[in-house]
């Protein structure tokens, strides 16, 4: 190491750098150079510097005296106050420039702009070759380069062509792109129901992009994904494709639900594939205070996609349990009917089978969940729950990722949850091996290596 002579750190540094640098440290160390008589006091001093950190003869003595030259030759680097180390590099080259002979660098002037305009071709020579045939330094032959920048216009493609010579580059770090997200599936497969991956997503991606690679990761084909965040008190929004990614799957854990087919033969047609879609007369919404039984005048006897989760408590105090479901119903089912059909999906929890009796209470209520407020009820005196106009705006505003569907919260009440769940919380999911890695990979600290920032520095890009 080199002895600190108070803030001489940024000396020391680039006295290191170059000694380590072989040709020059070989040039120096050896006295392979001609300086231009007594002014070459500089290189001088480092090159008795450099010969004595690679015999080990190196003593402060040699670093004091380096500094106080530099200080006689440069008043900016006197005293003791810190300095910029690329600064001086670019001081100590120049030096060396002028100490070994021809002009300095930085006194050159730009090359031409255009091949063939001083009446010879630029391509394959350098115009400082071209300009100092004689008396180039070693600094010049071995730290110079021409650096050409080619600008091309998109609509006649004439290209212009601009070099210029540099000392140094300030190259960029090329930054980690991506960042780990876990999406938990919920798949129609029984032998594998529930698994969470862990994903690189872009952090300028789309959530159509999310779709793509959960439809990969899960075997199932895009148009069959519908990504929705699930909070531990329930849903809190679906996902449209035209989302940044930016913020998805940060105000809740990301859910990625496969929906079932389409329809089965036999069975009445199913609703658009999108909610952009031109619908029939029959099926456009109806204001607020319309009835349920207006929807079925107007032909309402398609099937509809549910998403559904359990929640136990009241109001605020709301706690989901269970596994989230997916259902797709005919739209004009009775309430008997739907809560037959939620308990038929939850009879892996129950405890035994559970009737449901058609004069009795109803064992829970059910309340739509969407992105705005209020969320309105479904009442089980309605002889057709599902038609009710909120269930047909929820619909036409669901958002183009995915089929359209209606998220639905179940609310039970803690002794009717307790009497036929016991305590049962949220659903068991098992991880995929994508979670570690993903996790351990983002938790490292990037790395890149020198050809990558060059590659990053000469990228083309659009002006």
């Amino acid at each position: 190491g080199l002895r600190n002579h108070g803030n001489t750190c940024f000396m020391n540094a680039v006295v290191q750098c170059l000694s380590n640098t072989a040709p020059l440290a070989e040039v120096l160390a050896l006295g392979r150079y001609r300086a231009r008589g007594a002014r070459a006091e500089v290189t001088h001093r480092l090159a008795a510097l450099v010969r004595a950190l690679w015999t080990r003869d190196y003593t402060p003595q040699l670093s004091a005296e380096f500094k106080n030259i530099v200080s006689k030759h440069s008043s900016q680097f006197r005293g003791n106050a810190q300095h910029d180390a690329l600064e001086f590099l670019l001081w100590l080259l120049d030096r060396m420039h002028e100490d070994l002979g021809a002009a300095s660098p930085a006194q050159q002037a730009r090359g031409p702009k255009e091949p063939g305009e001083d009446g010879s071709s630029a391509a394959g020579s350098s115009p400082l070759t071209a300009q100092h045939p004689r008396g180039q330094s070693f600094v010049q032959s071995h730290f110079q380069a021409q650096y050409r920048s080619s600008l091309t216009c998109p609509h006649c493609l004439k290209q212009s062509n601009t070099f210029d010579p540099f000392l140094c580059i300030s190259l960029p770090i090329p930054l980690r792109q991506t960042r780990a997200l876990n999406v938990t599936l919920v798949l129609q497969c029984e032998r594998r129901r529930f698994v969470r991956v862990g994903l690189a997503v872009p952090l300028l991606g789309t959530v159509a992009e999310l779709r793509e690679m959960v439809a990969r990761e899960g075997h199932i084909l895009p148009e069959q994904v519908i990504l929705a965040e699930v909070s531990p008190r329930g849903f809190l929004r679906s996902l449209g494709d035209v989302e940044d990614l930016g913020a998805a799957g940060e105000g809740a854990p990301l859910y990625a639900f496969q929906t079932p087919p389409a329809r089965r033969p036999g069975c009445p047609r199913s609703l658009p594939a999108s909610p952009g879609a031109a619908q029939p007369e029959g099926q456009r919404p109806l204001p607020t205070n319309a009835l349920s039984s207006d929807c079925l005048h107007r032909g309402a006897t398609g099937r509809i996609l549910l998403l559904l989760c359990n929640t136990v408590g009241e109001g605020t105090r709301l706690a989901r349990f269970g596994p989230p479901l997916v259902l797709q119903e005919e739209q004009g089912i009775s309430w008997e009917q739907l809560q037959q059909s939620i308990l038929g999906q939850l009879q892996a929890l129950l405890g035994g089978e559970v009737q449901v009796q058609g004069t009795g209470p109803p064992l829970f209520r059910i309340r739509l969940a969407g992105d705005t407020e209020p969320c309105p009820y479904l009442s089980p005196q309605d002889p057709h729950p599902l038609c009710h106009p909120a269930i047909d705006r929820a619909l036409q505003l669901s958002r183009a990722g995915g089929p359209p569907h209606v998220k639905l919260v179940v609310e039970w009440d803690l002794n009717t949850k307790e009497r036929l769940f016991g305590n049962i919380q949220e659903e068991v999911v098992e991880d995929a091996e994508s979670v570690r890695l993903q996790q351990q990979a983002h938790q490292q600290q990037p790395s890149c290596t020198l050809d990558e920032c060059f590659q990053l520095y000469t990228k083309e890009e659009q002006v």
